[in-house]
Order: structure tokens, then C-alpha cells, then sequence
């Protein structure tokens, strides 16, 4: 099952240079799973006059997952790992596949591990596993 999936980020206070050097790191990083593609999100030509950043597209990649069954589970630990690298600006993600989200940004560990596992689950056909102290 090829799936394609968006990652937006953001650093609180980052200027567009900044959000796309930390764009590229990510990128790097996921780039090194086993998926297919890590793309950055166009959405047209730059307007004239302008560095080239658009900045509604900047921090955004599309990632074309492979036949992979823990391709998407990859890429949530990444963008997991790269929120964890922030310390100091918040820093917060945004995953979206097939028309569901996943938001993460100043959650618990223990929030984003329940919600990373519903969403992984329900787009990788699996169970959720829940957590022992949930109802």
C-alpha cells in the first residue's frame, strides 16, 4: 500500500530560513527510513521580487510511503526525534495522511505515545495497542 503522507513544522518564532534549514534536516533524516521519497511541498513559482521561500510551504515535505508496513510508524519517530531535538522554541509537527492528523507539540510523552499508536494503527491496519492504565 503506497501511501502519501504531509509533515508541517514549525519552531515558535523561527524566521523562513530557519524553518527551512531545520526542513532539510528532517528531510535528511527521513530520507534514511525505508520509504520511497521525501519531496518538499511546492505550490507554484516563488512571486517576482522574492528569495525564493514560500512561506505557507516552508517546513512542509510530502513523504511517499513504500509497500513498508512500518514506513509510517518510521516516520512518526522521526518527527518525534526532531521535536525532542528542540530545546528551547516550541516546536510542533503536524502529520497528515489520508485526511487524518496528527498534531504533536508540548503533549506528554505518555499522550504522544497513545496518540502516535491510534493513528499509526488505523492507517497500517492494525490494533491499537492501549495503554494499561486506560479503560
Amino acid at each position: 500500500m503506497r501511501s502519501r503522507v504531509l509533515v508541517q513544522m514549525s519552531e515558535e518564532d523561527a524566521d523562513p530560513e530557519r524553518i527551512e534549514t531545520l526542513t532539510g534536516l528532517l528531510r535528511a533524516d527521513l530520507l534514511q527510513l525505508d520509504v520511497e521519497d521525501v519531496a518538499r511541498l511546492r505550490s507554484g513559482e516563488a512571486p517576482p521580487g522574492t528569495r525564493g521561500l514560500d512561506v505557507a510551504e516552508v517546513g512542509s515535505l510530502v513523504v511517499l510511503l513504500g509497500q513498508s508496513a512500518t514506513g509510517l510508524s518510521a516516520v512518526v519517530g522521526a518527527v518525534r526525534a526532531w521535536l525532542a531535538r528542540g530545546h528551547g522554541p516550541r516546536r510542533t509537527s503536524r502529520i497528515e495522511i489520508g485526511g487524518d492528523v496528527l498534531e504533536l507539540s508540548e503533549a506528554s510523552r505518555q499522550d504522544q505515545d497513545h496518540l502516535v499508536s491510534l493513528f499509526v494503527s488505523k492507517h497500517s491496519g492494525q490494533d491499537a495497542p492501549w495503554p494499561a492504565d486506560e479503560p
